[in-house]
């Protein structure tokens, strides 16, 4: 795998367990908000560690690129699984 495919994926994960989350907190959902939480810990904790660190070229867009997608697919994930509720 790419290190930057690594990137995109780890600006991806932390904002797509991000979106998902507020819908979880804004929803009252304790189990699934608390399970969510904890993911976005671990991932927080491997990106502070690493992503930063990047000496690519173009390193932060690829990340910001990732969060971006993220953040779309935290939000349609939420909307099909809650959307009867």
């Amino acid at each position: 795998m790419s290190n930057y495919l690594r990137i995109f994926g780890r600006g991806f994960l932390i904002v797509f367990l991000t979106a998902t989350n507020v819908y979880q907190v804004s929803h009252q959902h304790f189990a699934g908000g608390f399970v969510v939480g904890v993911l976005i810990s671990v991932v927080w904790w491997t990106n502070a560690r690493t992503s930063a660190r990047s000496e690519l070229p173009g390193a932060g867009l690829c990340y910001g690129l990732g969060a971006g997608a993220g953040t779309v697919a935290g939000m349609v994930l939420s909307t099909v699984l809650y959307s009867g509720h």
